[in-house]
């Protein structure tokens, strides 16, 4: 297993499997979100998990450094709980001490099970209607933190699916659309909202509410977009249940593609489509000013920073900077900008993000890096470094032109790592700081 090498170069990666699996590494970059932040969304929401103490750890880790623990509880797992045939009993008992101590009672309850509450056969629906029928002015909804599942149904996008369950259908409001999955709101700078905004829509996005009737109105839209991957179990689900159309426009770094998503949404909400050729410009000005300051150092894209990291590779290569590395386990949607660099960078090296090999990557730096990313400043011991998570919001040539800028002022500017990337949760309040 240490013989699998953590990179690979471009020209001899096969895009359907970059690496084998194995021995793992997960590095001390903290800010990507997790389900535990992603509850967190829902205003008033409650979290319940039943895990081992092991895994309680990190669960209650983040709530406190979410400055959160008020809206956290937990249930532990023990050894005996896995054989005397209490298992969903436990969970009823548990689950209802805890809410009876809560006054108000919280509008929804987000309840997590654990892999091995899967690995035992717990009747988690029979759990859940147990609770429901306890206490009828509760939505309780089943969560699972498994990461046993990531090559099958990610907990990721797992939970952000079951966020989504709590709505109830109202009337289609026909000038709502609903931005669905996002972990942080969309730039109102981008176009993409330029012309919701424009075209007098109102935007439903749970990162924009801060009531639990705000919430619920999300149920409106009569139209339904999405553009982070893990998202489209959460448009597929609002599709499924109440009709709402639901179209992926994916964050991508290639032109074309952007004008096409913005083609597409305008078709869709029957107006017309602007052009964007000024703001193409722009970008490209923006790109070729981060070129002329940076100039031949080294960069590397990484997974983490944006959900298109071979496409956004692509664009700035196109504009002569210097991209050596990527950090990224998949392909995904980027699979036409991989074919591209891997005809016109076939040296370009992918690294494995949580290969065991990786373990001693971030103690010395072979050359100076710029990174965009966590997990690349950590890897290449760089100070210089973008700190994005999932596109930050960004989107579209907008999104380009700001990415380029936070480009040139990690260039400009070094943080300090360490205390950077032991924040939990790109964004979000925290007592570490």
């Amino acid at each position: 297993m240490l013989n699998n090498p953590p990179f690979v170069r471009i020209a001899e990666a096969d895009p359907a499997h970059l690496f084998p699996a194995g021995l793992e590494y997960n590095p001390p970059a903290r800010g990507m979100w997790n389900i535990v932040q992603m509850g967190m969304l829902i205003p008033g929401a409650h979290q319940v998990y039943g895990c081992a103490q092991g895994c309680l750890r990190g669960v209650c880790l983040t709530a406190a450094e979410m400055n959160a623990l008020d809206r956290l509880s937990w249930i532990s797992l023990t050894e005996e709980d896995m054989f005397n045939g209490t298992l969903e009993q436990s969970l009823v008992d548990g689950v209802s001490e805890i809410v009876t101590q809560l006054d108000p009672h919280p509008p929804v309850v987000l309840l997590f099970l654990s892999c091995m509450h899967l690995f035992a056969g717990c009747d988690f629906d029979a759990v859940i209607a147990d609770l429901s029928a306890a206490f009828p002015d509760i939505c309780f909804v089943d969560c699972y933190m498994t990461p046993t599942m990531r090559e099958s149904v990610p907990p990721v996008v797992q939970t952000c699916r079951q966020m989504y369950t709590p709505l109830k259908a109202l009337p289609k409001n026909p000038k709502a659309v609903g931005i669905v999955g996002n972990d942080r709101p969309t730039d109102e700078d981008s176009e993409l909202m330029k012309i919701l905004r424009g075209a007098g829509f109102a935007v439903r996005d749970l990162t924009l509410c801060k009531t639990y009737d705000e919430y619920l109105q999300l149920a409106d839209a009569s139209l339904n977009l999405t553009y982070i991957p893990t998202a489209h179990a959460a448009g597929e689900l609002l599709t499924e249940r109440f009709g709402t159309p639901c179209l992926h426009l994916p964050n991508s770094f290639d032109y074309d593609e952007i004008a096409e998503n913005y083609k597409t949404l305008c078709g869709a909400l029957s107006i017309s489509c602007p052009d964007f050729s000024a703001e193409m410009q722009e970008a490209d000005r923006a790109l070729d000013a981060l070129k002329q300051e940076i100039g031949d150092i080294a960069a590397a894209v990484d997974y983490t920073a944006v959900t298109q990291p071979f496409s956004l590779a692509a664009l700035l290569c196109q504009h002569d900077i210097n991209v050596k590395y990527i950090i990224a386990d998949t392909v995904g949607e980027d699979a036409d900008a991989f074919r591209w660099l891997q005809e016109n960078r076939p040296e370009l090296l992918i690294y494995a993000p949580a290969n065991v090999n990786m373990l001693h990557q971030h103690e010395q730096a072979a050359e100076p890096v710029l990174a965009i990313g966590q997990k690349a400043a950590y890897y290449f011991a760089t100070d210089h470094f973008v700190n994005l998570i999932l596109n930050g919001g960004y989107y579209g040539f907008s999104g380009i032109r700001k990415i380029a800028a936070l480009t040139a002022e990690a260039y400009r500017t070094p943080k300090e790592r360490r205390t950077v990337l032991r924040h939990k949760g790109y964004g979000c309040a925290s007592c570490l700081l």
